[in-house]
């Protein structure tokens, strides 16, 4: 991922074509020593392709993955359906903040 935000950095600086060279110096910068293999395939696949084209293209791939988010629709004229919905919210808040705050960094840094 930070080659291919190297590359980004470049190509948003004016460089429509940056070499592995350009994007060693953009990772050196932020003391991120670049791997000659992963930077070899970044610069493998996107040589010649426009970055507004590849980034269209993703957005076509990300808008058929499915975000696990579906809407519940409660039934109208029923208040225990309200009432029963309330407390597994809450439970769902209680998890959510122990999750958060047993790991908050995910397990990686933003630079590693």
């Amino acid at each position: 991922m930070r080659y291919v935000a190297a590359y980004l950095l470049a190509t948003l600086g004016g460089n429509a074509s940056p070499s592995a060279e350009d994007i060693k110096a953009i990772l050196s910068s932020v003391g991120i020593d670049a791997d000659k293999e992963k930077l070899k395939i970044v610069i493998s696949e996107l040589a010649g392709k426009k970055i507004d084209d590849i980034i269209a293209k993703g957005k076509e791939k990300l808008a058929s993955v499915p975000s696990g988010g579906g809407v519940a629709t409660a039934s109208a004229g029923t208040a225990d359906a309200g009432e029963a919905a309330a407390p597994k919210e809450e439970e769902k808040k209680e998890e959510k903040e122990d999750s958060d705050a047993s790991d908050d960094d995910m397990g990686f840094g933003l630079f590693d």
